[in-house]
């Protein structure tokens, strides 16, 4: 049920998903003991005012802690995002949502949508009910930039900072300013209710409007798992994946491999080994970089491919829109 919050010409659209932001904890001193996900989206708007001329209306898609975000979440939330994008009366969205998936849902957003409008993300490392708590100020920067003329793509904003989809990065564990995008740096920064652009905003990847067209008619993700390189790695969860795959006849069984690899795309060779052997038996195999900073750079002669600047969690989400193409084609 959708809330219409202020008066203005323009609206910016505030879907609400859960998370930390919308959690709830039994003592206001307590900020890692709380339920997530259990503050309506019409509630974290409280006491917020919109930029002159803007009005919000606020939409419940989910109530969940982001570490068990769906793929039904993802296409739900793709849709509705989509339905009020095309009207011509919307300036942006903005999104609450959970920052441990943050990241990965702001990417799958941007591969399937490519908007013209900003589609923001937004988040909170304390609870609502904290005694500073950190959500109202995110919210209220995240509606800055949904209702700034010429802003585009999906980013997320957090602690003032607006980070492209393709680059942000979760990188700790408590701290208020939890997230970074690496090399690329920021988008831009929110400063007192005005914005501050640095760079670009995102731009299309590819086609989206094929990638939304194979989203919203799936009932099922390819299954896409991810296996990391380390000292000592070994092949037999590859293995044990493709007889899973073999006594299944194909139903749920792995369809593609994201190795987190080493420095610039290494493999340990027992891992490469089993890779390999998945690739001759059909599954699709990606190897992605485990270091936060940095991106693949390509070596000859090279059998299996890379995910060049995208993340392990990202390279999954790309990889099963890939499948996805592929199953549907």
């Amino acid at each position: 049920m959708a809330e219409s919050i202020g008066k203005g010409g323009r609206r910016v659209i505030v879907l609400g998903t859960g998370g930390t932001i919308a959690g709830r904890a039994s003592a206001a001193g307590d900020n890692i003991g709380y339920t997530a996900g259990e503050v309506g989206v019409a509630e974290l708007l409280g006491g917020i005012e919109p930029p002159p001329g803007i009005s919000l209306l606020a939409e419940q898609v989910a109530q969940i802690d982001s570490k068990d975000m769906s793929f039904a979440i993802w296409q739900a939330l793709a849709l509705r995002c989509a339905h009020w994008l095309a009207e011509p009366g919307v300036a942006g969205i903005v999104i609450t949502h959970g920052t441990d998936t943050l990241e990965e849902t702001a990417f799958f957003l941007q591969s399937v949508l490519a908007p013209s409008k900003p589609v923001v993300l937004t988040c909170a490392m304390r609870p609502a009910t904290a005694l500073a708590p950190d959500g109202p100020q995110n919210v209220r920067d995240a509606i800055v930039v949904a209702s700034t003329p010429g802003a585009q793509g999906v980013v997320a904003v957090c602690a003032g900072t607006v980070h492209s989809a393709f680059d942000v990065q979760k990188v700790h564990t408590y701290r208020l300013d939890a997230f970074d995008s690496g090399d690329a740096g920021p988008v831009a920064y929110v400063e007192e209710g005005a914005l501050r652009e640095i760079r670009n905003w995102p731009t299309p990847a590819g086609v989206a409007s094929h990638a939304f067209e194979r989203m919203a008619g799936a009932t099922s993700w390819p299954r896409v798992e991810i296996l990391m390189s380390h000292a000592e790695a070994r092949g037999e969860i590859v293995d044990a994946l493709l007889l899973e795959r073999k006594h299944s006849g194909g139903a749920n069984s792995v369809q593609g491999l994201v190795l987190a690899a080493t420095g610039n795309g290494t493999l340990h060779h027992a891992l490469e080994g089993a890779a390999l052997r998945a690739q001759a038996e059909g599954v699709a195999v990606v190897r992605a970089t485990r270091c936060s900073q940095g991106h693949i750079l390509p070596r000859p002669k090279e059998v299996l491919r890379d995910a060049g600047a995208l993340t392990p969690v990202k390279a999954r989400i790309a990889l099963m829109l890939e499948l996805l193409s592929e199953r549907r084609a």
